[in-house]
């Protein structure tokens, strides 16, 4: 499935990576600048860097422009991010470079990892109560939607979410989430979400074996296929497509 078919069901889509340790990551200044000054030679338009926070460090291209880079990294933690990426190649060579750098940038050894994520995530633009779309998508005869049938009852609160072992061993597990922006603390919006989106994003994780040497560079090329072939068989059909026509219908009422 070619990725222009993905952004054509969303207003948003996203190809990320991310790096969790066990150890803390570097903190010398010298360490980060050298890592994030060997991204910048190789994509020059990640020119914003700054500090979010006490223990957070971005990099980024200019958000503005709709399609953007951005890599962060935390206390234990290496994130990397490509937004509305023209294809799937254009987010990967990012994200390998990245595994690339960080054994001999961050230290990072195959001891060190604690689990590799590769997600996939859309995004779709609604200002009314995401809750409620969620729900009229995605519950159907679900032993939830019976309490929908109340007196007054309505969703205020919906972002179903679904962790799946994907190999015996449960070391490459998938997460389906479906999160709603829409706050149940502020009954006075009327469900109004401003300018957020409802998210939909689906993670692969793969936990190191206990056996084997962990290979990050060859378990993301198995992640990303694993990913691609869900988003397809599963995703797409079963969540985006139904998200996008109730979108659809609503604002046509």
């Amino acid at each position: 499935m070619a990725l222009n078919s993905y952004s054509s069901l969303c207003d948003d889509f996203y190809v990320d990576m991310c790096v969790n340790t066990e150890l803390d990551l570097p903190t010398e200044r010298d360490t980060i600048l050298s890592f994030f000054e060997r991204i910048r030679r190789q994509f020059p338009s990640m020119g914003c860097f700054y500090r979010r926070g006490k223990g957070e460090y971005c990099l980024e291209e200019d958000r503005n422009l709709g399609q953007y880079r951005w890599i962060s990294l935390e206390t234990d933690r290496i994130s990397s991010g490509v937004v509305n990426p023209s294809d799937f190649d254009m987010a990967y060579r990012q994200h390998r470079l990245v595994l690339e750098l960080v054994p001999y940038m961050l230290s990072v050894s195959h001891l060190d990892i604690d689990s590799l994520d590769v997600a996939l995530a859309m995004d779709f633009d609604y200002r009314g109560s995401h809750d409620e779309v969620i729900a009229e998508a995605l519950l159907g005869q679900s032993a939830f939607d019976c309490l929908l049938d109340l007196p007054g009852a309505k969703p205020i609160g919906f972002s179903p979410a679904m962790v799946v072992a994907l190999s015996d061993d449960d070391r490459t597990q998938g997460r389906i989430c479906v999160e709603s922006k829409t706050s149940v603390y502020e009954p006075s919006r009327k469900g109004q979400s401003g300018d957020e989106a409802i998210s939909l994003s689906l993670t692969i994780r793969q936990f190191p074996k206990t056996t084997e040497k962990f290979d990050p560079l060859k378990s993301f090329e198995n992640q990303c296929q694993l990913a691609q072939e869900l988003m397809v068989e599963k995703v797409i059909p079963n969540f985006a497509q139904p998200l996008t026509e109730t979108i659809a219908q609503r604002r046509l009422t």
